[in-house]
């Protein structure tokens, strides 16, 4: 999909607050209300726009703990991790997991209410797994930002 300088502009509102009315939006971005509407669903059905979803403060429901952990593996062969992967897929616990380059094969965020908790989730992951060659755990001691926005302004018209 081709965004255009409306797409663009409609997103970074939506991004922003998701419950914003789409009449307000067709106002800030000089459109018609119908116009921003079928935009919305070409965005939504393109893919563009993931999710619609509440962004949820882990502590204030319980879940306090974020750990970042580094997994590295003994062999990348897409028969050989993708038991862990599908493991990783499935656990409600780890929010987010990058294969990444460096010295690590992964990098997962996950959010848990104790560390017996992270204890039995990586022994959930990792435990009898012969490629894993070993993980690092980094227990975070608080946040300075936390943000699924991206940054429009330097996205490129087209993109």
């Amino acid at each position: 999909m081709t965004l255009d300088s409306f797409d663009l502009a409609i997103l970074e509102i939506l991004q922003k607050d998701n419950s914003v009315p789409q009449r307000a939006i067709a106002e800030a971005v000089h459109l018609s209300a119908p116009a921003v509407q079928r935009r919305i669903r070409k965005l939504q059905d393109s893919g563009v726009i993931r999710a619609n979803v509440a962004v949820l403060d882990a502590a204030k429901v319980g879940l306090p703990l974020t750990i970042i952990t580094e997994v590295h593996i003994e062999n990348e062969r897409p028969d050989r991790t993708a038991p862990l992967r599908a493991r990783i897929a499935a656990e409600p616990a780890v929010q987010q997991c990058y294969s990444v380059t460096g010295e690590a094969d992964y990098l997962l965020i996950v959010t848990v209410a104790s560390m017996a908790d992270y204890e039995a989730l990586t022994r959930r992951l990792f435990e009898g797994d012969d490629n894993i060659r070993r993980f690092r755990t980094s227990v975070t001691l608080g946040w300075l930002k936390s943000s699924m926005q991206l940054p429009l302004d330097k996205a490129l018209p087209g993109a």
